[in-house]
């Protein structure tokens, strides 16, 4: 073995991307630099040195609706990526979420003998739905690295070693926006009201709730007078934004990049967003908010036969109570939305419960402590140091 241990790294969609470089960045901080990267992963890893086997694009659409076409390549993907970490011989493989993919990885080189620790990280939300996979992955993997606190039992009752490392949210940023700069570089007084919306990053999200929230502002307007909204987006849906914002009945301020939207979440009064992690952001920023979102029914149906949990928002599942409103479905019309946001616009007292209150799952989320990545850099260095490679 090299004095500089190997580390193999597989990585399938953006969100991993990010994981992966802070990961990097950790393990080469606690190393004094004495680590070397091999594996999959995209821009920003390459950026901290990678040089990935493949396009990390190949992975990214591993998915049921786009599985057949792609499946001849994706296959080819799995072959090469399992003889490349035979070869390497690495001291320790880390997969990073994109389970349809890495879990294969996993099986393929338990199944060829190998016997280099595999580590995942981002657990499989079994506590959500399909719980037997706890037992399937304690089967394959040496180590479970969990995002959220409660996780680890799921796994540890299987025989899994499983840490909580805390959420990489905690690590993007949303608790130090700058609201004040914000305000002045848009020209808003520091009492008018301001209102973030945030209608997803899909345009299936977009399409759906982009006319019902512009109905609920429609309903808010008269009520709050001086309102401005502002509305964060990302490039793959901000054509589909800023034709849907022209007809709304107050101003509003389009804006794109993670610095603007969290200098907006610290500028703003309150706000309305689809699902999604974003829901943690804006609790980590302390921002109370109204949570939006509806698929076809068939589909909802379907997942709620699946799911076990109550709520659909990290911050009420984690809190077990309905801290953060919920209006979805047929739950998710503008009257129902303009109720609940008008009151977070005109109740301070309503904005203070949901503030504090998200105080406790900032904690959890690993917010005020160790960085996620690099308590996860450290259950890395810890495995190798256990079957005796470094």
């Amino acid at each position: 073995m090299s004095d500089t241990p190997l580390v193999f790294l597989l990585v399938g969609e953006p969100s991993g991307d990010v994981l992966g470089a802070r990961l990097m960045a950790a393990l080469r901080e606690a190393t004094g630099g004495r680590v070397r990267f091999a594996g999959v992963g995209g821009e920003r890893m390459m950026a901290e040195g990678l040089e990935s086997l493949f396009p990390m694009s190949d992975l990214a659409l591993f998915g049921l609706a786009e599985l057949l076409p792609k499946l001849p390549n994706l296959l080819r993907r799995l072959n090469q990526t399992t003889k490349s970490v035979l070869s390497l011989r690495p001291d320790v493989v880390v997969t990073i979420d994109a389970p349809d993919f890495c879990f294969r990885i996993g099986k393929r080189l338990r199944k060829a003998g190998s016997g280099v620790p595999l580590i995942h990280y981002v657990a499989p939300t079994v506590w959500a739905w399909r719980p037997k996979r706890a037992r399937k992955v304690a089967a394959f993997l040496d180590h479970l690295l969990a995002l959220l606190p409660f996780e680890p039992p799921y796994f540890e009752k299987e025989g899994l070693p499983c840490t909580f490392v805390g959420h990489p949210v905690v690590e993007g940023g949303a608790d130090k926006g700058d609201g004040a700069r914000f305000r002045a570089k848009h020209g808003i007084g520091p009492d008018e009201p301001l209102l973030t919306i945030l209608p997803g990053s899909r345009r299936s999200e977009v399409t759906t709730l982009l006319p019902d929230f512009g109905a609920t502002l429609r309903l808010l307007v008269d009520g709050h007078p001086g309102l401005r909204v502002v509305v964060p987006t990302v490039p793959q849906v901000a054509g589909l934004v800023r034709d849907a914002v022209k007809t709304w009945p107050v101003p509003v301020i389009l804006i794109e990049g993670d610095q603007d939207k969290y200098d907006a979440f610290a500028a703003s009064t309150a706000a309305l967003a689809a699902s999604g992690t974003v829901a943690l952001e804006l609790a980590l920023a302390r921002l109370p908010a109204v949570i939006a979102y509806r698929i076809h029914p068939l589909t909802y149906r379907l997942y709620r036969r699946l799911i076990t949990v109550k709520y659909v928002n990290l911050v009420n599942i984690m809190l077990d109570r309905p801290l953060v409103p919920e209006l979805l479905q047929a739950d998710c019309t503008p009257e129902k939305l303009a109720s609940a946001v008008g009151r977070l616009l005109s109740d301070p007292a309503a904005r203070q419960v949901q503030i504090e209150g998200v105080e406790e799952v900032s904690r959890w989320l690993g917010q005020g402590d160790v960085p996620p990545s690099h308590r996860a850099a450290a259950v890395v260095l810890d495995v190798m140091k256990a079957r005796h490679r470094l």
